[in-house]
C-alpha cells in the first residue's frame, strides 16, 4: 500500500515536470497548428460541396434528369391511394367521374369530372345509383350528360402544377373553389398530363400543349361547351401550360381555323420563364437549385441556361396572346394573377414580371423584349393606382377596350394552398364575367 502510495507521486511529479516543459513558444505553435487543421477542414469541405454542385449542374443537362427536376412526375405522392376512387379526397359518391383521354400522339391522360355541388344535390338519386370507379364510356355517365345538355353550364379547364396527380395536396378542395362561386354551374375537368400519375407517356413541352389541345378539344367537341363558357386556371406549371394552350389557339402561326377565345385565365403562382425561374426556385421552398449560381456568376448561369430544353416562355406566350386581341378580336380578353407573398417555392416577383409583361403588350409595346413602359415606371404608377385591401394583400388592374388583367397579391397563402381559398372562387366568378354567371 505505502509503496503504490509512493508511485503514485512520482507519476504525479514527473506528469508535473512534463507540463512544466511546455513553453509559450510551444503553446502558440500548437495553438496555430489546431487552427491550420481547422481551416484545412473548412477548405476542404467547401470544396466538396462546390464541386459536387457542379457535379449536380453538370446532371442536370442530361435531358431524362432535367425532365425530372422540371416535372417531378415521378414524385405521385398519392402512391398508396387509388385515383380511381375521388371518394378518398372527401368527395360524395360519383361526384367526381374518373375516365381517360386518348390523345392525338397515342397516349392516354386520366381525367376527372367534377361536378357542383348544388348541381349534384339536385340529382343525387341518379347518381348514386351509377357504378364508381373509371368511367370506361364518360358519355354513358350522369354527370357527363348534366354538363353536355345544360345550355348555361360554365366549364373550368384545370392544369395542376409539378408533381403529384389531380388527388394531392390541395388539389382536391381546390375544385371545390372553383364552383364555390356558383355551385350549380360551375364544372370543372382536370387532367393528369401524360407521364404524371396513371397517364401514359413522357412530359414534354409540346407534350402537355398537346394534352391541353386534347382536353380543349374533347370539352369544346364532345361536352359541347363553346369557348366563351370556358375559364382556363393554371396553377405553378399550369400556368405556363394553359397561356400556352392560350396562345396556340390565337397565334396565326398555329391555327388552323378561327381563334378560339376563352371566357377567361385565372393564373395562381405564375412564373415569367423556366430560365428565369431557374434562379430563384426552390424545391418545398427550401432548397435552392441555381440560387446561388445567379448570386456569384450570372455569366455561368446563363451559359448553363442555353441547355434548358423545356422553356416554358410564359412571358412571351402572355405577350403576344394580348398583341392578339388588340389588334381587333371579336372578344376581350380577361386575365387574373394570382400570387402569394409568403409563397417559397416561386416568389411573388415572378407575377410581377408577368403583369409588366401584359400591360406592356396591352399599351403596345414592339416585342417582349423592347419598347412600351418600364418595369420601374409600371411599379411607380401602380403605388399611385393599386387598390390596398390591408391583411388580405392589394390588387392591381389594367384595363383597356380590348380586355383587362388583374394582378392580386395575397399577404399569405403558401405555394399551393391559396388555390382553395375564396380569392380564387371569386378571380373565376369574374372570369366567366358577372352578367353571364348571374344569368
Amino acid at each position: 500500500m505505502a509503496t503504490e502510495t509512493v508511485k503514485g507521486a512520482k507519476e504525479h511529479r514527473l506528469a508535473m515536470n512534463g507540463a512544466s516543459k511546455i513553453t509559450p513558444e510551444k503553446a502558440v505553435k500548437s495553438t496555430k497548428m489546431d487552427i491550420w487543421r481547422l481551416l484545412q477542414l473548412v477548405v476542404y469541405t467547401l470544396l466538396i460541396i462546390i464541386g459536387g454542385y457542379f457535379v449536380f449542374l453538370a446532371i442536370l443537362t442530361v435531358p431524362f434528369l432535367q425532365s425530372q427536376v422540371i416535372y417531378l412526375n415521378s414524385v405521385t405522392l398519392t402512391w398508396f391511394q387509388d385515383v380511381n376512387v375521388p371518394e378518398q379526397w372527401g368527395f360524395l359518391r360519383n361526384q367526381v367521374t374518373a375516365f381517360t383521354l386518348p390523345t392525338p400522339d397515342g397516349e392516354r391522360l386520366h381525367a376527372w369530372h367534377i361536378l357542383p355541388l348544388d348541381l349534384y344535390h339536385q340529382h343525387e338519386q341518379d347518381l348514386v345509383q351509377e357504378s364508381d370507379g373509371l368511367a370506361l364510356d364518360i358519355k354513358a355517365r350522369h354527370g357527363f350528360k348534366l354538363l353536355r345538355d345544360d345550355p348555361e353550364a360554365l366549364l373550368v379547364l384545370y392544369f395542376h402544377g409539378a408533381a403529384g396527380t389531380l388527388g394531392s395536396g390541395f388539389r382536391p378542395p381546390s375544385y371545390r373553389a372553383m364552383y364555390a362561386g356558383a355551385p350549380k354551374r360551375i364544372h370543372t375537368v382536370g387532367i393528369d398530363y401524360r407521364g404524371f400519375g396513371s397517364s401514359t407517356g413522357v412530359p414534354s413541352e409540346e407534350g402537355l400543349l398537346t394534352d391541353a389541345l386534347t382536353l380543349t378539344n374533347w370539352a369544346i367537341n364532345e361536352a359541347g361547351i363553346p369557348p366563351s363558357r370556358i375559364v382556363l386556371f393554371g396553377q405553378s406549371l399550369g400556368t405556363a401550360v394553359a397561356l400556352s394552350l392560350a396562345h396556340n389557339l390565337t397565334s396565326p402561326s398555329t391555327m388552323s381555323e378561327s381563334p378560339v377565345l376563352f371566357s377567361g385565365l385565372v393564373l395562381v403562382a405564375p412564373f415569367v420563364d423556366v430560365e428565369l425561374l431557374t434562379a430563384s426556385y426552390r424545391v418545398a421552398g427550401a432548397i435552392p437549385i441555381l440560387d446561388p449560381l445567379a448570386y456569384f456568376s450570372p455569366r455561368l448561369l446563363a451559359f448553363f441556361n442555353t441547355f434548358i430544353r423545356h422553356k416554358w416562355p410564359s412571358k412571351t406566350k402572355l405577350t403576344e396572346m394580348i398583341k392578339f386581341y388588340h389588334k381587333g378580336a371579336s372578344d376581350k380578353y380577361h386575365i387574373t394573377i394570382i400570387h402569394a407573398e409568403d409563397d417559397y417555392d416561386i416568389p411573388w416577383s415572378h407575377s410581377d414580371q408577368l403583369f409588366w409583361h401584359g400591360v406592356r403588350a396591352a399599351r403596345g409595346a414592339e416585342t417582349v423584349e423592347t419598347g412600351g413602359i418600364t418595369f420601374e415606371e409600371l411599379e411607380r404608377e401602380k403605388e399611385e393606382t393599386k387598390v390596398e385591401l390591408g391583411a388580405a394583400g392589394w390588387v392591381a388592374t389594367h384595363e383597356t377596350e380590348h380586355g383587362v388583367i388583374r394582378k392580386e397579391i395575397a399577404k399569405w397563402g403558401l405555394h399551393d394552398r391559396i388555390m382553395s381559398y375564396p380569392i380564387v372562387s371569386l378571380a373565376v366568378l369574374r372570369a366567366f364575367r358577372s352578367d353571364e354567371v348571374a344569368r
